[in-house]
């Protein structure tokens, strides 16, 4: 090459790699739906019954119908072009939103608990007719909802990941319907805040994993499940031009958007662009990074001051 380097960028636009994206958005989107009528009626269903595992219940599927909802917004998000100010397009805006969402139900995970533990002590009426009722009835939406999302769950990351939020829904569920049994057979009226405090552990743990996600996006983090010393590794195998591999950094914009930067050193005379072209095919079919920006260096990398012949992650 002529050139003592060269970048190269490999953009990867929606609409190549929206593989059944309008088929998935409505599974999501009929989700979300049920999802939010469920917990208006779970709202209403413990607060004129006076269950807190309802109630709790009703919290749990609340963070689910977020979830659903980021998910649907991601979907549409990654349709929109990017723009002068925003360059890498909106993608981000789903992993800010999940970043709060994921801080807010901290704190409905401590009102739950101080609910739970006043009614533990100062235990109150509760009707165990309509809790079940309520509770039946969000244990069989909850099972319509996974099943509407478990068709496509183990190739599509948002829905892979809606799945699991709901599945903690159809948990929380079950546990309000043991709670109204337990209260109907036996008048265990404690079954009922003892379980809430159960539930509560289904959002703090939903939580945390949307929190830790989410920070680990934002602070471009190695996608979860890739290994950057595996990739470093297979690049230098890529083509017989490399040389060698540095200065890799992998990271995402949002769940499933893989971005790449890295520089290649050719041998002498090489073909480089057939070495690019082996680095982006390599990238995208072994290790799903749909966007990579390559640097050239024909010979010793110019960038010094980087210390870019060491190896770097992001």
């Amino acid at each position: 090459m002529n050139t003592a380097h060269s970048h190269q960028h490999h953009h990867l636009h929606p609409h190549e790699h929206a593989d059944s994206g309008d088929g998935r958005s409505r599974k999501l989107l009929f989700a979300f739906v049920l999802t939010v009528l469920m917990m208006v009626a779970e709202v209403i269903g413990g607060a004129w019954s006076g269950s807190l595992a309802l109630l709790a219940d009703a919290g749990h599927m609340m963070v689910d119908a977020l979830a659903l909802l980021l998910a649907v917004i991601g979907a549409w998000m990654a349709t929109r072009p990017a723009d002068a100010r925003r360059s890498y397009g909106y993608g981000r805006m789903e992993v800010l939103v999940g970043f709060v969402n994921a801080l807010s139900q901290f704190v409905l995970v401590g009102w739950i608990v101080y609910e739970a533990v006043n009614r533990l002590l100062h235990p109150g009426q509760i009707l165990s007719g309509v809790m079940l009722v309520v509770a039946v009835v969000g244990l069989l939406v909850n099972a319509l909802v996974l099943r509407t999302l478990h068709g496509h769950a183990h190739d599509d990351v948002n829905l892979a990941g809606a799945s699991l939020h709901v599945l903690g829904d159809l948990l929380g569920s079950l546990a309000a319907v043991l709670a109204a049994l337990a209260i109907r057979w036996f008048g265990w009226l404690w079954a009922d805040p003892v379980l809430s405090l159960l539930v509560s552990l289904l959002i703090l743990n939903s939580a945390w994993r949307l929190l830790r996600l989410s920070a680990h996006i934002l602070l471009e983090g190695v996608p979860e499940g890739l290994d950057a010393a595996a990739v470093e590794a297979s690049l230098r195998g890529a083509d017989p031009a490399i040389r060698d591999i540095h200065h890799l950094h992998v990271w995402q914009l949002a769940s499933g958007s893989r971005m790449a930067t890295v520089h290649a050193e050719l041998h002498e005379h090489a073909d480089g662009t057939q070495a690019l072209r082996a680095i982006k095919r390599l990238l995208l079919e072994r290790f799903d990074i749909q966007h990579v920006t390559v640097q050239v260096d024909p010979g010793e990398c110019p960038d010094r001051s980087e210390r870019c012949a060491g190896h770097g992650h992001a």
